[in-house]
């Protein structure tokens, strides 16, 4: 059976001494001639990759965990098909662990003339911006022998949006929102409620309640219902600056902030309340202001992708200042931060007043639930440290949380899983005690 092409090359190099395979170019031609006119002919006929063109389109953002598909289009304009391997790079965090290789390097064969479509998917595993960074195209001639390479520069950027998980529990705050603003049976009373309906007197209600003037017009007791203020200004700050570097279990307690801001301001705007945001450190990271309930939080979650927590020291009187200029009327400033002894006592308390003569203010903050567990831990000598330690922790926490709380501040201390809600409950308290 005849041999033809790259099989009967390969046959004719095995005979071949191997010695007479030198290394250099030089070497080939002086001492093996056809097997380097063999390989330059090879290398003529690849398809140059210079003249090769390339377009992207596909997903331009995605949240956190969420795969997102960028497609490259490769064009070959010249006379010769293209027989190539194709690196697309992207940043490390552009995919899971170990999963690079596989997801960014392709084969691919486009006729002359003709275009052809790849599928980069992306699983990014942090927040931010990621940038396509080059394309590596390597184009071998119809034997295998030889290749030309090149790189070309083809820009697209995917935005990598928090993960929002905490949205699943905004159904159950939204019920309980709707029974605080009247549209199911419960009613509140309150100072800062607004006046809703008359309705007839039944035993138990509040005495205070008795509208004198419509009792007089008919011939039943009349009391008001009330609702929930609407149209509220909630304030939420997020302190950017070296503590909410730390990570939580795996999770930054930046991002758990973000969590937090996410679904409260889902929940306050919901409720009619306008939201603002603003991250915060010895500078402005992002703000997000004036937007409309149906515009601000996909505003907000743009806004805080690409925030990174700095390690500096927050200016306490600075962001006070800031929060104040944006927030000229009586307003619910949320304030999410650490409740470090020594942050809040030299750098909040200082300002606190400043800030609680104004508006009513909220404190939360992301706790390790790995203290807790190591509170509880006996049994062996590092046990018995580990414990210590752990009850030093909570004692410290728990006597700044009672400083904040002599001064009017309510504060929200949970594990990062449960801040979210914890300060959706929180927001829902204070709406109905009518202190918003």
């Amino acid at each position: 059976m005849a041999l033809t092409g790259r099989t009967a090359l390969l046959a004719a190099l095995g005979s071949l001494p191997v010695g007479l395979l030198a290394p250099s170019w030089a070497g080939m031609l002086a001492v093996n001639a056809p097997l380097s006119l063999a390989i330059l002919c090879d290398y003529a006929m690849a398809a140059p990759v210079r003249k090769l063109q390339f377009t992207r389109s596909g997903d331009t953002t995605v949240r956190l965990g969420d795969a997102a598909e960028v497609h490259l289009t490769v064009t070959n304009p010249s006379g010769r098909r293209l027989r190539a391997h194709l690196r697309d790079a992207w940043p490390p965090s552009s995919w899971t662990p170990g999963t690079e290789q596989a997801a960014s390097r392709r084969k691919l064969a486009v006729p002359a003339g003709e275009r052809r479509r790849i599928t980069t998917a992306l699983r990014p595993t942090r927040r931010g911006d990621r940038q396509a960074d080059r394309v590596t195209v390597r184009s071998f001639g119809p034997l295998g022998l030889a290749a030309r390479q090149g790189r070309h520069e083809v820009p697209w950027t995917v935005r990598v949006l928090p993960a929002f998980a905490s949205r699943k529990h905004l159904p159950s705050r939204l019920a309980r929102l709707r029974e605080l603003d009247g549209r199911t049976s419960v009613l509140i009373r309150g100072e800062g409620t607004e006046f809703d309906s008359l309705r007839e007197y039944v035993p138990g209600d509040d005495t205070r309640s008795i509208d004198w003037r419509a009792t007089a017009r008919q011939t039943s007791v009349a009391v008001r219902t009330w609702r929930p203020e609407r149209d509220r200004h909630i304030l939420i700050v997020l302190d950017t600056g070296r503590t909410s570097a730390g990570r939580v279990g795996n999770v930054p307690r930046l991002d758990a902030a973000m969590d937090a801001t996410l679904l409260l301001t889902a929940l306050a705007s919901r409720a009619g309340d306008r939201v603002d945001v603003l991250a915060y450190d010895r500078r402005l990271r992002a703000q997000v202001r004036g937007r409309s309930a149906a515009d601000v939080l996909p505003a907000v979650v743009d806004a805080l992708a690409t925030v990174e927590p700095e390690l500096v020291e927050t200016d306490a009187r600075a962001l006070a200042a800031s929060a104040l200029a944006r927030a000229p009327r009586r307003s619910l400033l949320v304030l999410l931060t650490s409740l470090d002894a020594a942050p809040i006592e030299e750098g909040l308390l200082p300002v606190l007043p400043q800030l609680t003569r104004r508006h009513t203010v909220l404190v939360a903050s992301v706790a390790d639930p790995r203290t807790a567990k190591m509170a509880a831990g006996r049994g062996t000598v590092d046990g018995v440290y580990e414990a210590a330690a752990a009850a030093q922790e909570q004692s410290q926490r728990h006597r700044t949380a009672d400083q904040l709380r002599r001064h009017g501040v309510t504060v929200v201390d949970a594990a990062p899983d449960a801040l979210a809600p914890a300060l959706a409950d929180a927001y829902l308290a204070l709406k109905a005690a009518g202190r918003l």
